[in-house]
């Protein structure tokens, strides 16, 4: 199947008319039209009816133009990663990580590390779904990934079955913050029994926190209702949802310390948090000399730490 016929299908499915289809497409209408017959031909089903204006898709078509967006998305994404690992030299390592970890533990564990030694590093896309970073490591599309860790987070666990190397670097803590009152006080409050269900601002599926603030929701809270509000792949926008008042939240507390040190957030109630480690991942087949030099690093600035 020739990529340009999905293009094709795409912008006739947008334009609902060949002949505008054609001119985004920068082709003539019956060259057009025969590239879409050959692909109802390669496919075997009619995907377009034809004689409504304007065009509709058939039930076929209908299945078809959704696997269409994740074929090219797939096609898209292998194409940049692909140019990506071309483009990397022996010196550049690829991180993968969330943008709260770019913005705390990145910024203050490994960026002083790799400037005083001169290793340049790749950030990732911080908007994959948390099963992605592990794919991506896996697939060689990163050399590390820093990531939150909890018994909670299942999605790491192909990681421990493979043996892939990994160090603690910091701990933090994962506690429920609401925006304040006038007199400090958090503006939302846990109450054992209470009747009003409690607005929750929420993570997505696709976000690694999420199952973290389930574990939470399920082991310490279930006498009181809560009411999901919003939610958020980030955790700095559940972060400004919280700061505007639209309930409460689970935020790592590195994240929000400046906010809480302000008055400006309240943690609800300590009982309610728990703990988090953060950690880097690699593949201990990845010889890559650059990031050989940075986990030792890593491990004499644990070590440091300990002593």
């Amino acid at each position: 199947m020739d990529i340009v016929w999905l293009r094709d299908f795409e912008a006739l499915v947008a334009c609902k008319n060949f002949s505008r289809a054609a001119e985004d497409r920068n082709v003539s209408q019956p060259a057009f039209s025969r590239r879409i017959r050959a692909l109802e031909n390669e496919i075997g089903v009619r995907l377009i009816n034809r004689e409504t204006l304007p065009l509709t898709m058939t039930p076929a078509g209908e299945v078809f133009a959704s696997q269409a967006r994740i074929m090219l998305r797939t096609y898209e994404e292998t194409i940049e990663r692909c140019q990506t690992i071309d483009a990397a030299s022996e010196n550049v390592i690829r991180f993968a990580a969330s943008q709260s970890l770019y913005m705390t533990h990145y910024k203050t564990l490994i960026a002083p590390l790799a400037s005083e030694s001169g290793i340049d590093t790749d950030l990732n896309s911080t908007s994959w779904a948390a099963d992605q970073f592990v794919s991506a490591l896996q697939q060689c599309y990163c050399d590390v990934i820093l990531t939150y860790w909890h018994p909670s987070m299942e999605f790491l666990g192909p990681l421990e079955v493979a043996n892939f190397e990994h160090l603690t670097l910091s701990a933090d803590r994962f506690v429920p913050v609401s925006r304040t009152r006038a007199d400090g006080s958090p503006e939302f409050v846990f109450k054992r029994g209470g009747k009003e269900a409690m607005p929750l601002l929420s993570y997505g599926a696709v976000s690694a926190l999420r199952a973290v603030q389930g574990f939470v929701l399920e082991q310490l809270i279930k006498p009181q209702k809560v009411l999901v509000v919003n939610q958020n792949a980030l955790a700095n926008s559940v972060k400004a949802m919280i700061l505007e008042g639209f309930g409460i939240g689970w935020l790592p507390l590195t994240l929000c310390r400046q906010e809480l040190e302000e008055g400006r957030l309240a943690i609800v109630d300590e009982r309610l948090a728990t703990d988090l480690e953060v950690r880097i991942y690699r593949d201990p087949k990845n010889t890559k000399p650059t990031l050989d030099g940075l986990w030792r690093r890593l491990l004499l600035q644990r070590a440091t730490q300990v002593s």
